[in-house]
């Protein structure tokens, strides 16, 4: 799984004599296709409602939420560098249980049904996706994401538009909310990937199939390209349209999750190398450290410690 969340910005908090509520105290600032929101809790409070009529995009800021969506079930804890895609008509139950010490912000972004309508019919008229089994799609039931940098950078966008006082922010909006769009539709592609739930039938899931069955091989982009059924160029779109990353880094963030695995699994360094398909330890180590932050052996012996 995705083990690395991007946080987003954070607007100042209110003064508490600036505050209307102590509870989810909404600022609101509307824009021509959608209505985003700033919420604030400043105090614990339990079974708080939120309905939405449309379709909601909400993210994370500070603090924690612990809470369930009425139509999903179970409850979860929601926390800054996540995103919750709420459907038409639903309702979020919340609990803050730790706003008296740390006030929880968040944001939505209510968005009009007919311009996501509109929209997903363009990407799917004018840049149909190179895997002719997939379309642009919302997935109202891959709704609880950790945001990538991709996802963070275009929810920072809009926010950053809605809160400034420009006379042409509707025109910038739109953009912007269309490229939310594809990096949310990208993220739950991703995120599907991570859980396995991959339409088998897609030329995109036969390839991550394939990719994962032989991490330990030479993989050659051509190879499996063919195996597909599906250009060289027209496979890299195909990775880029769906995942929003190239086949080549799909396949190194591959072999370092394994690698993670198998070391928190005490295998040695030499034996991960050769297993992830790295023919070098050394070069196995360095780009280990590039991608996570530390090298193989402190990785190991941090999670070892930890189990």
């Amino acid at each position: 799984m995705n083990d690395h969340k991007f946080l987003l910005k954070t607007p100042e908090l209110k003064r508490e004599n600036q505050l209307l509520s102590m509870v989810e105290n909404q600022t609101k600032f509307n824009l021509n296709n959608c209505e985003f929101s700033i919420y604030e809790t400043h105090k614990a409070a339990f079974d708080v409602k939120l309905h939405f009529e449309t379709i909601a995009f909400t993210a994370m800021l500070r603090g924690k939420k612990h809470m369930k969506l009425d139509n999903k079930t179970g409850y979860f804890d929601y926390y800054p560098g996540e995103s919750v895609l709420v459907a038409p008509g639903e309702t979020m139950i919340i609990d803050f249980p730790e706003a008296d010490e740390t006030p929880s912000q968040c944001i939505s972004l209510s968005l009009n049904p007919e311009f996501i309508e509109n929209s997903l019919n363009h990407l799917n008229y004018h840049l149909p996706k190179a895997d002719e089994t997939s379309q642009w799609n919302i997935e109202l039931d891959e709704y609880f994401l950790f945001n990538n940098q991709s996802l963070a950078s275009a929810t920072n966008n809009i926010m950053r538009i809605a809160m400034d006082d420009n006379s042409q922010k509707d025109i910038m909006a739109d953009f912007a909310l269309k490229e939310l769009l594809i990096r949310l539709m990208q993220t739950q592609a991703r995120s599907m990937v991570e859980k396995n739930i991959v339409k088998n039938k897609s030329r995109i899931g036969f390839a991550v199939d394939y990719i994962r069955k032989n991490l330990h091989q030479k993989l050659s982009i051509e190879s499996i390209a063919k195996m597909a059924y599906v250009s060289k160029s027209n496979f890299f779109r195909m990775f880029k349209d769906e995942l929003g990353t190239s086949p080549n880094e799909f396949i190194l963030q591959e072999r370092i999750s394994r690698a993670k695995e198998l070391l928190r699994n005490r295998s040695s360094i030499k034996e991960t190398a050769y297993q992830t398909g790295f023919s070098d330890t050394n070069y196995f180590t360095r780009v280990f450290k590039q991608l996570v932050g530390v090298t193989p052996k402190s990785y190991q012996d941090r999670n070892t410690f930890l189990d």
